[in-house]
């Protein structure tokens, strides 16, 4: 166990020999900054005073050479070896609201829901409590660092959890996560992500979903709809495939009494061929069109919550700053 002191904060946090800055920071009520947490997006960087890390993935996009020249080194990536000392702006944002904690799980079920997305549920050796639309580490057998994944069932403190998964071609992680049998066991740590639901939004809600996005969208819009304070809330549910065989989500919004009062649901295809019949209600286009179309006008009248491709996530970006939406009514987990 090494002591971790902030400059200036004069309240040192304890991390032990395994974890990381970042993870050991959040899991002691520390503000630090990040989003991804497998040190794509370069959010959690921190200056190094005094002490030695461990660099657990040298060549982390996230960290430039310039940041390398500084002395910054990503808190997701990197191992005390000594006591240290950080440069460090904390945010109150950042508090975990959930302390992150480790499990280890055993594969329960492997249900496929397209041709490339499945669900995995794991049960776990003590209860996982998450908001909705959080996600957690899943650090599998045989691979290197963890992945992170999102829960997509309604925030709750259970032993069941359960993630929607896209398999990756040549993708190392869900090779082996696809390739599990039930019974298997692995480690879960979480729960992480800042675009869990806002039980106390007064406007209605909007989810924007793309490929494996559909997981933290239909946490949130399971979690929406079984909430007390949210129940006069309409909620809005878009999601974006390539192809009629990558559609995904209503029929698990359906099974919800409440879905069919105040939810509404709008599939788009970027990729659907011409000449063939679109399913009902389907639109063809990419979803920050759809988005535009339907709700152009009034998306500062919303609650709005997305995730999915980086491409995807840079136009609805775009989209809602050129409608100036309030930033504050925007959220999302930045992934790459």
């Amino acid at each position: 166990m090494h002591s971790i002191d902030i400059d200036g904060a004069n309240t040192p946090f304890s991390c032990a020999e395994d974890d990381t800055v970042l993870r050991a920071g959040l899991r002691a009520g520390v503000g630090f900054p990040y989003e991804c947490n497998v040190g794509s997006c370069g959010n959690c960087k921190f200056e190094l005073l005094d002490g030695e890390v461990d660099n657990l993935w040298g060549e982390a996009p996230g960290l430039s050479d310039k940041d390398r020249q500084k002395n910054r080194w990503l808190g997701c990536q990197s191992r005390a070896k000594t006591d240290l000392r950080i440069k460090l702006r904390t945010s109150e944002h950042y508090r975990a609201i959930h302390t992150p904690t480790v499990t280890s799980a055993t594969l329960a079920r492997h249900t496929a829901l397209t041709h490339d997305i499945s669900e995995f549920e794991f049960d776990c050796d003590t209860p996982l409590a998450f908001s909705s639309g959080q996600y957690a580490l899943i650090q599998l057998p045989g691979v290197r660092g963890p992945r992170a994944y999102s829960m997509s069932q309604s925030g709750s403190n259970s032993l069941r959890v359960e993630f929607q998964v896209r398999r990756v071609p040549q993708g190392i992680g869900s090779e082996v996560l696809f390739g599990l049998k039930t019974g298997e066991r692995v480690h879960i740590d979480g729960p992480y992500g800042m675009a869990y639901l806002r039980e106390d939004a007064e406007r209605d809600i909007l989810l924007v979903g793309g490929g494996s996005g559909l997981a933290p969208m239909l946490s949130l819009a399971r979690g929406a709809l079984s909430s007390e304070t949210l129940q006069t809330r309409q909620i809005h549910f878009l999601y974006g495939a390539r192809q009629v065989r990558d559609l995904c989500g209503q029929d698990l919004l359906a099974q919800s009494p409440e879905w069919a009062k105040r939810g509404h649901y709008t599939a788009v295809l970027s990729n659907h061929p011409g000449g063939e019949a679109l399913p009902e209600g389907c639109q063809t286009g990419f979803v920050h069109e759809a988005l535009q179309a339907l709700h152009g006008q009034a998306l500062s009248e919303f609650e709005i919550y997305f995730a999915g491709p980086p491409l995807m996530a840079q136009a609805m970006i775009k989209l809602l700053v050129a409608h100036k939406v309030p930033m504050n009514q925007v959220h999302f987990d930045q992934f790459y």
